[in-house]
């Protein structure tokens, strides 16, 4: 039996100019210097030369209707339906900064459903 591997599901949102703010200066604040990234928190440049923060499952939480991004602010979410089915682990909130503006997408693996002695 395989596993499923990670999936990636991207973030119907509207972001908030604090927001966009927010994000900004954590992407100043790492380019001059990388240590002072919270905790969770972990900043790289893509190949094109864009800013990708991934948040790990200890610096985000989704509620209904948003997703809050510790020490960072909140996103609210267009749909109100779940992003990862229930047992899912090894989430991570993935933001990438873009020429059309910020690009938000969860990626996680989903729950192993076993079906043993099934007849």
């Amino acid at each position: 039996m395989s596993h499923a591997k990670s999936r990636e599901v991207t973030l119907p949102l509207k972001i908030t100019d604090e927001l966009g703010e927010s994000l900004d200066k954590l992407r100043q604040a790492w380019k001059e210097n990388p240590a002072s990234v919270p905790k969770g928190l972990s900043c790289s440049e893509s190949k094109e030369g864009q800013f990708v923060l991934v948040a790990a499952e200890s610096a985000f939480v989704t509620l209904p209707g948003a997703c809050v991004i510790k020490g960072i602010g909140a996103i609210e979410m267009l749909s109100e339906e779940p992003l990862f089915e229930e047992g899912a682990n090894s989430k991570s909130l993935l933001l990438k900064a873009s020429p059309e503006g910020w690009k938000f997408s969860v990626k996680f693996v989903p729950p192993i459903v076993r079906e043993r002695n099934a007849k």
